[in-house]
């Protein structure tokens, strides 16, 4: 169904005009609400009038009071200056940073400072007790920590003027603190109403390894540096560029790709929105030339502010988004994989909001990765790493995915990335060949959706429905090969229990994905209906089977009826957690991290606890947990969904998540009996 959109595109999409591209908006400092990102703005408005794509800048308030949805802005920010020296022992000076060469170099959003200051050294200083026996008012401090929590420890309650940051996030397993010693780490202050901002620098590992040696030396003084920063904080602007294919209906499917970020990062994430320009030429270039006609329905692209741009867009078009039939976001989608040791990544959306795109956009990659042909000619194999991921936050994607937004959104991407958020993501890690792959893949996506009625819906719900045989069966094969190695009755009786749960769980999906195809066609009544019983009846074939093996294992152990485990005691947070129900107040994801510096000491140090105790739970907990959240259901009832979903479980995060949430009101938390 989808081949002749593919081979179309693959005839008239470049990776390297891509590429060029990327050159281009990589040269502009792109930081959200500021002068270079409202440049690369206008040049992505301009490249796409100029290829005869309809396009608009669309202004938005960057302001503290503004908020849309639960997301609060900021004020817009320029730096003109900013420069960071040793002053040695003789009275010369060793240049540490400068803004003119390394925008990375300088804190972003730091405020203006002229003057000297003593280094004060701290591990990361997350603690109060890191602080014992420290005076560190009137200086700088030197930090490997999140530095959200060291303004507010150092800056906030001791009195430092400045930090000097000099740390590299650890991405497993290709980055460490040294593998890349002399690259920066993009880092920004993100500051709120009430917040007294202060400036900082940003350090290389090599760079902070030697300034804490020299301060180790004990028969020297403090090491001490001359820091100069010229730049203004102000109520202004941020900007959105919209593009618009217009098809014959209201209905729209949505691309979106973030295009901010500081000068030079390349892949992070000016490939995305490099691809988006390519996408958008291709598939207007294609329907102008009436080889592919024009769809039914409208393809918009956006060009905004991580987050924060798809945030102000939905809260702004709020009635429009009934509209929007599927989105797909992009981010950093170029990398050489060879460089980056990363592999190329669809992340799924939510289990929270079924729908029939993730059956959609893994079978056009598999049409991708194919292509090129064994030396028999029988069968095809990729020359790029790549998988398919379950729903992760981290960009707009999850915004739009929010089942209370109902936009499934999957995203492109590139991980792990050696060089990610550094100074070292430049040009020559971006690969025309992978822009090429997601510009195929995300304009076939694109045309299909747009264009697809009942044809296609038909056809994309038997695929459907063959992917979800496909996965169950390997779900109850994962339980069977457990209950093969394990001894006691008890044990089985917990897997086949397991096996009933998350059989029940993933049919209801599938049942409600293939439900989701009335948004592209109205005509699938009898056979949406015909699919979901398929998929009920296959579902109860082989929950049979699983419970027959496991009845078999128990036999072969001498067990002649599977043993019920003693009944455990809740403890405290699970029984906190049955009679706790939560209530959304916002549209879209909720985040309290901009709050943070408006609350007490106590609460900050609460959340600072909170999110180190569980860092071992995986991130995206949380997020899993309030899509689930639909103001009827415990959070002991959005808990076993979210193991479900995700295979993990943790309660007290989750209590104490939602908790936290209600007092800096985000949501509400009502009690039951």
């Amino acid at each position: 169904m989808f081949k002749p959109i593919l081979e179309a595109v693959q005839g008239e999409f470049s990776g390297q005009a891509a590429k060029d591209q990327v050159a281009i908006i990589s040269q502009y400092h792109r930081i959200q609400a500021s002068p270079g990102y409202r440049d690369a703005a206008t040049h992505c408005q301009c490249y796409l009038t100029a290829q005869g794509v309809s396009a608009v800048i669309l202004p938005f308030p960057a302001t503290e009071t503004t908020r849309y949805w639960s997301s609060n802005l900021f004020r817009e920010w320029d730096a003109s200056e900013a420069a960071l020296h040793l002053i040695k022992e003789d009275g010369t000076e060793e240049k540490l940073a400068d803004y003119r060469d390394t925008k990375i170099s300088l804190i972003q959003r730091s405020t203006s400072f002229d003057g000297e200051a003593d280094v004060v050294v701290l591990e990361d200083g997350e603690e109060e007790a890191d602080y014992d026996g420290l005076d560190v008012a009137g200086k700088m401090v030197l930090t490997r920590g999140d530095i959200h929590r060291i303004y507010q420890l150092a800056v906030v309650r001791r009195g430092a003027v400045g930090i000097l940051f000099d740390g590299i996030r650890a991405v497993a397993p290709v980055r460490g603190p040294m593998d890349i010693p002399d690259a920066r780490q993009y880092t920004s202050f993100w500051w709120s109403e009430g917040d007294q901002p202060c400036f900082g620098f940003v350090l290389s590992p090599r760079q902070g390894l030697h300034l804490r040696r020299r301060a180790a030396e004990k028969d020297k003084p403090a090491p001490r540096v001359r820091a100069h920063v010229q730049s203004r904080l102000y109520d202004g602007m941020f900007e959105i560029v919209s593009a618009l294919i217009e098809g014959e209906t209201d209905e729209e499917v949505i691309l979106t790709a973030h295009l901010c970020h500081p000068q030079h990062s390349c892949n992070d994430n000016a490939s995305g929105s490099a691809a988006a320009l390519e996408i958008a030429r291709t598939l207007n270039t294609l329907i102008q030339q009436g080889k592919l006609p024009r769809p039914k329905r409208s393809i918009r692209f956006l060009w905004l502010p991580e987050m924060t741009g798809t945030y102000a867009y939905l809260a702004s078009f709020e009635d429009d988004i009934p509209q929007m039939i599927a989105g797909i976001n992009l981010d950093m989608v170029g990398e050489n994989q060879d460089l980056c040791k990363s592999s190329f990544i669809i992340v799924q959306p939510p289990m929270s909001m079924p729908s029939f795109v993730p059956a959609l956009i893994e079978r056009i990659q598999e049409d991708i990765i194919s292509g090129t042909r064994s030396p028999s000619g029988m069968g095809g194999y990729p020359l790029f790493r790549h998988a398919v991921t379950p729903f992760s936050g981290g960009s707009d994607h999850y915004i739009l995915s929010d089942p209370s937004v109902g936009v499934p959104t999957p995203m492109l991407g590139q991980w792990p990335d050696k060089f990610y958020h550094t100074s070292e993501d430049t040009l020559d890690k971006v690969d025309p060949a992978m822009l090429t792959v997601t510009g195929d893949l995300t304009a076939t996506y694109l045309y299909f959706l747009a264009n697809a009625g009942t044809a296609e819906a038909t056809w994309l719900g038997y695929e459907l429905t063959a992917r979800y045989r496909r996965d169950l069966t390997k779900a109850m094969q994962s339980i069977i090969t457990e209950a093969m190695v394990t001894e006691t009755g008890s044990k089985l009786f917990e897997l086949n229990k397991h096996a009933h749960a998350r059989a029940g769980f993933m049919s209801h999906h599938a049942q409600q994905a293939v439900a989701s195809l009335a948004r592209l066609s109205q005509d699938m009544g009898s056979f949406v209906t015909g699919l979901q019983q398929r998929i009920e009846d296959f579902t109860t074939e082989e929950v049979e089977l699983t419970s027959e093996a496991i009845r078999r294992r128990g036999e072969a152990l001498g067990i002649t009826a599977l043993e019920k485990p003693s009944d455990r005691e809740d403890d405290a947070w699970e029984t906190r957690a049955r009679h706790l129900i939560p209530r959304r107040v916002y549209r879209g994801p909720v985040d309290p991290g901009r709050l943070i510096n408006r609350l007490s000491q106590e609460k900050q140090d609460d959340w600072h606890h909170l999110l180190k105790e569980h860092d071992k739970a995986p991130r995206v907990l949380s997020i899993v947990a309030l899509f689930w959240t639909d103001g009827q259901r415990t959070l002991s009832q959005i808990a076993e969904l979210v193991e479900l979903e995700t295979g993990h479980r943790d309660t007290e995060l989750l209590v104490r998540y939602f908790e936290f949430l209600a007092q800096v009101k985000l949501i509400e938390l009502n009690l039951v009996e």
